[in-house]
């Protein structure tokens, strides 16, 4: 990812943690010339992510740092696994390592929450996809996070598709009048989706025309009847409470996409330590 991304997000994180007066702790005990090898090293197994983003912020401290990266970010790692080298000034170090970690930590733990979902569904065609059900700052990081864990990416935000939901489809009216509204607005490259509850709105956005839907709390049987009405018009997405037990089943009913907005609001962070050698 281009550091030109990334650096705001690490430089206000930083800015946040060390507040008006810096690492007032590290500056009073740890003599000004002390010098310390650490590593970075993983607590529990996982899938690693946001290295890019949490070696910044040491390196933004102090660019003369040694930064060596001993995992990929993407590669999975076992408990005890050291990721990541940082040596020299012991006071810079000190005082990125929560920021460091806080990123570490949090974008491995949406990695790892994607990768058991993609691996719940081998064999079959669907994809794991986010939402846009992001930390707040975080969405650009959250977003690779669950590419590096295996998934794909859904919308980035509000101008780069529409996506035509029940609220949407009751202030316009109904499914054809919100359909045709929408693309009377769009550009020639916007694609639109429009999500359905029930086989008969299903069967009015096939009438009409739509690029994608999005079938929402349907239970696998259900799906099944959606996917064979779509019959390869539209991209099929299935949505709604998506775990790790239920998604093989929503998988072999045959939608394109399972689109999960716990892998990002709700994914467990992965521990990760710094610790002295």
């Amino acid at each position: 990812m281009l550091r030109l991304l990334i650096e705001p997000i690490v430089r206000a994180a930083l800015a946040e943690d060390l507040g008006r007066a810096g690492d007032i702790t590290s500056d009073a005990v740890v003599p000004e010339d002390a010098r310390i090898e650490a590593i970075m090293a993983a607590r529990q197994p996982g899938v690693v992510a946001g290295l890019e983003a949490g070696l910044l912020a040491f390196e933004l401290l102090d660019p003369s740092l040694e930064i060596e990266r001993l995992a990929p970010d993407g590669s999975r790692v076992e408990r005890g696994q050291a990721v990541a080298r940082i040596s020299g000034r012991a006071r810079p170090v000190l005082a990125a390592e929560r920021t460091a970690l806080n990123l570490v930590c949090r974008l491995s733990g949406v990695a790892t929450a994607t990768r058991s979902l993609v691996d719940a569904i081998v064999g079959h065609k669907a994809k794991i996809v986010c939402t846009r059900k992001t930390t707040p700052g975080l969405r650009i990081l959250e977003k690779e996070a669950v590419r590096l864990g295996g998934g794909a990416n859904h919308r980035f935000g509000l101008d780069d598709a529409m996506l035509i939901k029940d609220n949407h489809v009751a202030m316009a009216g109904g499914v054809a009048q919100a359909l045709r509204r929408a693309k009377a607005a769009a550009g020639h490259l916007v694609k639109i989706e429009l999500e359905v509850d029930t086989l008969d709105q299903l069967a009015e956005a096939l009438e009409e025309g739509v690029d994608a839907v999005l079938l929402d709390n349907m239970d696998p049987p259900m799906l099944r009847r959606a996917v064979a009405m779509v019959d390869g018009r539209a991209v099929t997405e299935a949505s709604g409470r998506i775990t790790r037990e239920t998604a093989p089943a929503i998988a072999a009913a045959g939608v394109d996409l399972i689109s999960s907005g716990w892998i990002t609001h709700s994914a467990p962070i992965l521990d990760l330590g710094l610790d002295i050698d």
